[in-house]
């Protein structure tokens, strides 16, 4: 099994940065972490929870257009951690940010991990 632990989340203001990290840790973690495609959600206040950013296990990125140019997610095979840069924060980048791993073994398999949610909040 997989426990996935976040940090970095906190109160910035407008145009400041903060940097997330999602550490895979049990007894499985290095090998789901090693096959996963690992992505970063955010919950803003009254929405629902949305995809902003993947990266597969080959390093392949994608980014939702709010945050593309701005967000930069990487991972760290080393560490099991997958990083989320982000800099030039506005007051609409607000919300709960959870890690998030698809870990498919097989063709056949497909298994969710989640991590517990860090709050962001940017003031203007």
């Amino acid at each position: 099994q997989v426990i996935l632990v976040e940090s970095g989340g906190g109160l910035v203001h407008a145009g400041g940065s903060l940097r997330l990290s999602c550490t895979a840790t049990g007894t499985a973690a290095r090998h789901i972490f090693r096959i996963s495609d690992m992505s970063w959600y955010r919950q803003s206040p009254g929405d629902q929870r949305r995809r902003i950013t993947h990266i597969t296990a080959d390093g392949r990125t994608d980014y939702t257009d709010s945050v593309r140019g701005r967000f930069t997610i990487s991972r760290d095979s080393a560490k099991n951690t997958v990083i989320l840069q982000m800099n030039d924060l506005n007051p609409e980048d607000t919300g709960v940010y959870s890690c998030y791993a698809d870990y498919r073994p097989t063709v056949d398999e497909q298994y969710d991990y989640w991590g517990q949610g860090t709050q962001v909040t940017v003031s203007s």
